[in-house]
């Protein structure tokens, strides 16, 4: 799943998820996960981050690799949040082919710039357990607390019309070449992000029936 912060990856993702019964996989939470078990792999991965560094693309394939050979990937996956650079796109294409396990589809969400600003600024975290709501689409059942722990929920000081602009144009520039990646390959699909959950679901399934 491709497209840009507040496109709806994950909401989508989740929907996939429930539909085909597959599971959606998304990069920041298994990073999440393999420092929290005190894993080789996530040990390495908190030395970078507590330096305030970024995580090495082979680290980060590493721990994608990992999740990908557990039995619930069999059926399939849906993948959110990677791969994030062209670097990336190589090291997983390769990845994949080593493991004979292609990719069936890439879908983009696509959203304008008004609609970005819009959603990202409706967007609120909770820094307990890290649970991501949107007051426009994916609201928490009361007002300001989370579902999941109850913690309270904040807005992300990046989540300001300004930052967001910004974040959309770097967006559109660091995934030009990743988008043609899978252009030359056959696998993207640009599917509208703009509408009700339920909506953009159904824009997706009816794609992936096709293929």
């Amino acid at each position: 799943m491709l497209g840009p912060p507040g496109a709806g990856k994950g909401t989508q993702a989740k929907c996939l998820e429930k539909k085909y019964r597959i599971p959606h996989i998304s990069t920041g939470e298994i990073l999440r996960q393999a420092i929290s078990n005190g894993s080789h792999l996530g040990k390495e991965a908190a030395r970078y981050i507590n330096r305030g560094r970024l995580v090495p693309d082979p680290l980060i394939l590493d721990i994608v690799h990992q999740r990908l050979l557990k039995p619930d990937c069999v059926p399939g996956y849906i993948l959110d949040g990677f791969p994030r650079t062209l670097e990336q796109v190589r090291r997983f294409d390769a990845l994949l082919g080593e493991m004979d396990q292609p990719l069936d589809a890439v879908i983009s969400l696509e959203v304008r710039l008004e609609m970005f600003v819009k959603r990202l600024s409706a967007r609120r975290v909770c820094p307990n357990c890290g649970a991501v709501y949107n007051l426009l689409t994916t609201p928490p059942r009361c007002e300001g607390v989370c579902d999941a722990c109850g913690g309270g929920l904040t807005q992300r000081p990046d989540d300001v019309e300004e930052t967001i602009q910004k974040r959309f144009e770097i967006y559109r520039q660091e995934t030009f070449d990743i988008k043609n990646f899978y252009i030359t390959k056959g696998l993207l699909r640009e599917v509208d992000g703009e509408g009700t959950v339920e909506e953009v679901h159904r824009r997706i399934v009816g794609y992936l029936k096709g293929i």
